[in-house]
Formats: structure tokens, C-alpha cells, sequence
């Protein structure tokens, strides 16, 4: 007997119950994570390449992870939200080749749903600001992840359940047919994920390319159209994010975050930190320091 196993999970970032108002205003946004919304009362706007649509009440909404998409509020809305990672065992996201935002009709247990995680989850709230620019930076996500590795396990059990229960009401006959909303490969989108994954291991244009089964160039064309970067560029700011994490949260040497964020020499390491930050490692860790 074949047993069918379940090859995408899915792990808590964030879980609130907000009311917005017009500041609730942002463009373009391009999160690693998945955003799912419920709304209970007024009225706000979200739009992807292709399409906007009204987040009216009693519907649910779910942004992919990696969709392009712009938030609006005119006046007031109340929103309960998640945001989540995925987890797939090929690497390949459930919605690759549907980048864009999906709607349903949200049933009573699907509003259960939304106020049960919230209930057992108390500490998941952003508090810092609605900006996205502000509260997605990888500290923020190690910080929300090891409240996963601390929590009860039959907590993280309901949790992980509920969020595969949520995510299953969008996936329909409709939701399944590929749309491509970026112009650019689905499996190139899944590389962002790859690398945030695998910022130790050795990551070049060439092996990325390799993964995708396409040219080097074309590589780098496709990158800069979605994330802005050309890959190496991508690939340091991700690392160098990691690497003020490691300082500000572990006593780990220079050499230690070094070695842990994939850079092959230290003397690199630290022309890059610089490149990014406009300061050095140790001006860096002496900075925060000075802080507490």
C-alpha cells in the first residue's frame, strides 16, 4: 500500500486582529511569507498584476508568498490576518504557478478558524507597525521562529492543522489553473525561497541557473525584473541580514558568522557587511552594543 503524504506545511509568523484606517497604504509589495486575511467589517483594496479586489466582509483572501501586491484602505476596515512560511519537501511552492490573490467565502468554522490561532498564539502580533518596509526583516522572522521551536507541541500540532485546514479552502478547480502573473518563471519565484533556505551553502548564478535549467543571463535578467537585484547583489543583502541577526543575538566570533552565512573568507565577509551597511562588522556589533 502506497500512503499519500502531505508535502506542504506551513509554520506561524504572525496572527492579529486589526483595525485600519487610510495610513493602511502600500505599494508593490514582495513578502517571503503568505498573507491571509479575513474581514469583518468595512472596506479596503488589494491588487496584484492582473487584478484588484474589494476586501469586503465575510470573505477570506490569501496572497502567495512571493505575489507582487498593493494594500489600500480609504477609511476603516477590521482584519484578522496570518502570515505564514511554507514548507515543501521539492521546494516547489503549492501555488508556483499562481502567483496572485485568491478569494472564497469564509464559513463559520473558517472564522474559527482565524480566532482560534489567534487565541493560542497571543504573542504573534506585529506591534511594531503595519508597514511591511518596517516588520520584514529576517531578525523579525528568527525572532517569531524560535516562539515555534518554544511552544508546546500539541500547540504547534493545532496550529500547523488549522493553517493546512485554512489553506485547503483555496485550493478548488479554479484556484489550481496555472496563471502566470509576473512574466517570470514560477520556479525562478521559488528560487527566492531556495536561497533564503541555503544562505550557508555555496550559491552562484551558475548553480542557480542549474536548479531552473536556465542560462546564467537570462538568470539575471529575470531576478532583476522580480526582486529589483541581480542575484549576487540579492544573495548578500540575505546574508548580510543573517549575519547582523547572528551578531546582535549570539556571542559567535566574526569567523563563526562568517562561515554561517556563506561567505568563503572572512576579509569578503567584511567588504560586503561595509557595502551593505556602511559599516563595518566590528563598528557594527560595537554600535548595537552601545544601545542596551
Amino acid at each position: 500500500m502506497t500512503r499519500r503524504i502531505i508535502r506542504h506545511t506551513f509554520t506561524l509568523l504572525n496572527v492579529d486582529y486589526v483595525s485600519l484606517g487610510e495610513n493602511w497604504n502600500y505599494q508593490n509589495i514582495l513578502s517571503p511569507y503568505y498573507r491571509m486575511y479575513y474581514i469583518d467589517q468595512g472596506l479596503g483594496y488589494a491588487s496584484d498584476q492582473y487584478h484588484s479586489w474589494k476586501l469586503e466582509p465575510g470573505y477570506m483572501y490569501l496572497i502567495p508568498c512571493f505575489t507582487l501586491c498593493t494594500l489600500r484602505c480609504p477609511e476603516h476596515m477590521g482584519q484578522y490576518f496570518i502570515h505564514f512560511f511554507e514548507d515543501a519537501l521539492d521546494g516547489i511552492s503549492l501555488f508556483h504557478n499562481r502567483r496572485a490573490i485568491v478569494r472564497v467565502k469564509a464559513s463559520p468554522l473558517d472564522v474559527a478558524g482565524f480566532k482560534r490561532l489567534l487565541d493560542i498564539n497571543p504573542f504573534r502580533k506585529i506591534n511594531r507597525s503595519d508597514n511591511p518596509k518596517v516588520y520584514e526583516k529576517n531578525i523579525y522572522y528568527q525572532e517569531y521562529e524560535e516562539l515555534n521551536n518554544k511552544q508546546g507541541y500539541e500547540i504547534f500540532m493545532e496550529t500547523s492543522g488549522i493553517l493546512i485546514q485554512l489553506v485547503a479552502k483555496f485550493l478548488g478547480p479554479k484556484q489550481s489553473q496555472p496563471v502566470d502573473v509576473t512574466g517570470v518563471p514560477a520556479k525562478v519565484v521559488d528560487l527566492l525561497g531556495y536561497i533564503q533556505l541555503n544562505l550557508s551553502q555555496p550559491l552562484t548564478v551558475n548553480r542557480l541557473a542549474a536548479i531552473v535549467n536556465l542560462h546564467p543571463d537570462y538568470l539575471s535578467r529575470l531576478f532583476l525584473r522580480l526582486t529589483g537585484e541581480r542575484p549576487l547583489a540579492y544573495i548578500h543583502s540575505r546574508r548580510i541580514e543573517r549575519a547582523q541577526y547572528l551578531m546582535v543575538t549570539t556571542d559567535q566570533s566574526l569567523g563563526q558568522i562568517c562561515q554561517a552565512t556563506g561567505f568563503d573568507t572572512l576579509p569578503h565577509f567584511i567588504k560586503v557587511f561595509k557595502k551593505v551597511t556602511s559599516l563595518t562588522p566590528g563598528q557594527y556589533r560595537e554600535q548595537h552594543h552601545s544601545m542596551l
